[in-house]
């Protein structure tokens, strides 16, 4: 399915050259197929598919919310008129997957890896199953070593998440990755901690193939509860009210952390408060209790990067400023109620 043909793939990226997907991934990966380089001036969503028929792309690289933005859009003749065998990149909603690569025609390969990781610590779903719909990461590369460790660097049980800590095998275990933090080497020292580096991701392994869980700074510690963004973003969005959506912890005096989200409705609203205390009631049908947003703020748009991630440390920001100048909803009395209907 990801097998390349020498000289003759064309890769169509919107990702600036910058950023380590398009320069050291897309970028050198042609260098050595002996391919093409297509990049655009960034990701224009309605021009999309004509960009990817004119320059004769057989390979797109795709990030963020790109997947999910293009199946909004009304169905076209041009977004089966095209050449491409695959799709590379990562983080595409599990809810989405299948529809993607259903509706357009094309398989979308998962990997992952970090700008500090190099070509050390790379894994992905080009081999073995995909499972589709479960954010697999796919299989680690054979020079890859891995491990998966609770908060105290010790071994998670097989199944359970815990931080991703990776190496390259053999005598250096730094081969191939970053040398270093720029001017600071007590940060440089503390990821490589025990000789492992340290990826701030929490993952989950079958035996077999890895999964995403979410970054371990995006997750809420409530009440001694570890609750993943992610999972209350995709419970969110089941909604067909909400038209996106962010997730991040607050400060909560009791709890640690409480549950926090940013929605912005696909939809003129009239009454915010209402419709916040509607998805909360909504949400608790499919989480648990202590998963569901304890405040709410309803927005017109969320803050993206420049590679249309979810700029998350702007958004945990943000969410501290409504919590602490009352411009959230407060929906934790309800959560409350609904707790014990």
């Amino acid at each position: 399915m990801a097998t390349l043909q020498d000289g003759a793939e064309i890769l169509l990226t919107p990702l600036p050259m910058f950023h380590m997907n398009a320069l050291a991934c897309s970028t050198v990966a042609m260098i050595l197929n002996g391919g093409a380089i297509v990049p655009l001036d960034r990701f224009h969503a309605r021009r999309w598919w004509r960009s990817v028929a004119d320059s004769g792309a057989t390979i797109v690289h795709y990030l963020g919310i790109m997947p999910a933005v293009l199946l909004k859009l009304d169905a076209e003749p041009a977004e089966r008129a095209h050449r491409l065998k695959l799709g590379f990149g990562s983080g595409v909603d599990a809810r989405h997957h299948e529809v993607f690569e259903r509706r357009f025609g094309f398989p979308l390969i998962e990997g992952w890896a970090m700008t500090e990781t190099g070509g050390g610590g790379v894994t992905s779903t080009a081999q073995g199953p995909r499972h589709i719909g479960q954010r697999c990461m796919g299989r680690p590369a054979a020079s890859m070593e891995y491990r998966i460790a609770d908060d105290g660097g010790a071994d998670v049980a097989p199944g359970q998440p815990g931080e991703f800590l990776v190496r390259t095998r053999g005598a250096d275990p730094r081969r191939g990755f970053f040398s270093g933090y720029l001017k600071d080497e007590a940060a440089t020292r503390e990821a490589w901690a025990a000789g492992w580096f340290h990826t701030g991701d929490v993952v989950r392994s079958d035996g077999e193939s890895l999964f995403f869980v979410d970054r371990k700074k995006n997750i809420v510690r409530r009440s001694g509860e570890n609750i993943a963004v992610l999972e209350v973003e995709s419970a969110l969005y089941m909604d067909t009210r909400i038209g996106g959506c962010a997730v991040t912890p607050v400060p909560d005096d009791i709890r640690g952390e409480e549950v926090f989200a940013f929605v912005v409705p696909s939809a003129t609203v009239d009454d915010t408060a209402a419709l916040a205390a509607s998805i909360v009631k909504t949400c608790a049908e499919r989480l648990a209790y202590h998963k569901v947003p304890g405040y709410v703020a309803i927005v017109d748009e969320l803050p993206l990067s420049s590679t249309r991630k979810l700029a998350r440390g702007e958004i945990k920001t943000l969410a501290a400023a409504a919590v602490s100048a009352n411009r959230a909803i407060d929906t934790r009395a309800l959560k409350a109620k609904l707790r014990h209907a």
